[in-house]
Formats: C-alpha cells, sequence, structure tokens
C-alpha cells in the first residue's frame, strides 16, 4: 500500500497484473492480446479508443495500467527484459513505481509509455513504434536463443 492507502505494484507481481488484465478484457472482446510486437499496434488502438470515447486520465487509470503492464510484459517476454521497482531517484523521474530493466541494463518505462500516449495521442508515441525503435533487446540467434552482446567474430 501507498500513501493513503492507494495500492502499489511491485514488480514481483507485475506479470500476473498483465495476464489478468488480459483475461479481463478478452473474456468480453476478441482482442489479439498475445504478447506479441505485433499486439502493441492494439494497445495503441485501444489508448486511442479511450481518448477518442472522452474518458479522462482518472476514469481510465485502471485500463491504462493494464495496458502499461501489458506492454511491460511483452518486453519481458519478446525483449527479454525483466520487471524491476525504480529506486527514488526512477521513481521521482518517471512518476511510476515498477519498470523494466533490458538486457544491456536500460531502463523503460512501460506504464509511462501508455499514459504519454494517452495524454498526447500522436503517432510519435505509439507503442508499436517504441518497440520498432526499442534499445537494449535480447537479440534471437539463428535457432532462435536469445543472444545479448556484440556481434562479429570476437563476440
Amino acid at each position: 500500500m501507498g500513501e493513503a492507502g492507494t495500492w502499489v505494484p511491485c514488480a514481483a507481481g507485475m506479470s500476473s497484473c498483465a495476464a489478468d488484465f488480459v483475461s479481463r478484457v478478452t473474456a468480453r472482446n476478441r482482442l489479439p492480446l498475445d504478447y506479441s510486437e505485433g499486439s502493441l499496434r492494439v494497445v495503441d488502438f485501444l489508448v486511442d479508443g479511450l481518448r477518442k470515447g472522452g474518458a479522462d486520465g482518472e476514469r481510465a487509470r485502471e485500463t491504462l495500467f493494464g495496458l502499461g503492464a501489458y506492454v511491460g510484459e511483452v518486453l519481458v517476454r519478446r525483449a527479454g527484459a525483466v520487471w524491476m521497482e525504480f529506486d527514488a531517484d526512477q521513481r521521482d523521474y518517471f512518476g511510476q513505481p515498477v519498470g523494466v530493466r533490458m538486457p544491456d541494463g536500460r531502463v523503460w518505462n512501460p506504464l509511462g509509455k501508455v499514459l504519454n500516449r494517452f495524454a498526447a495521442g500522436t503517432p510519435e508515441e505509439s507503442l508499436q513504434t517504441f518497440w520498432l525503435l526499442l534499445h537494449g533487446r535480447a537479440r534471437r540467434t539463428p535457432r532462435g536463443e536469445r543472444h545479448v552482446g556484440r556481434s562479429g567474430p570476437d563476440a
């Protein structure tokens, strides 16, 4: 629990938060939320729908959090990230208690990325584009195994 009895997410629970969100939204809709990179286009579409539907940030807070957890879980499953709790400086900077650390050590804020998309609604804030430009991903070898580090003869 955080200030004034509000729930504060922890890194250990974020995968479950994403799975619970996916179960809730796919139970009544046939949304292709399969943790693939391509499903981030669906996230863009959902966030845009909230904006166009006139939802304010407070009313959409739970859905936006679920979408942010989902985006983070895509990074965990597809890019080799791990959920982490931000330290005090990172919490101040990102405005969130948790994020993900990429295999190369870079830290990203998927919850904030979704909030930015909701607030701005611009193509520059696209979650699909975020994936395409994402630095620090684990690379896949020809056999599909994850590889972190440089490529080349001395790697």
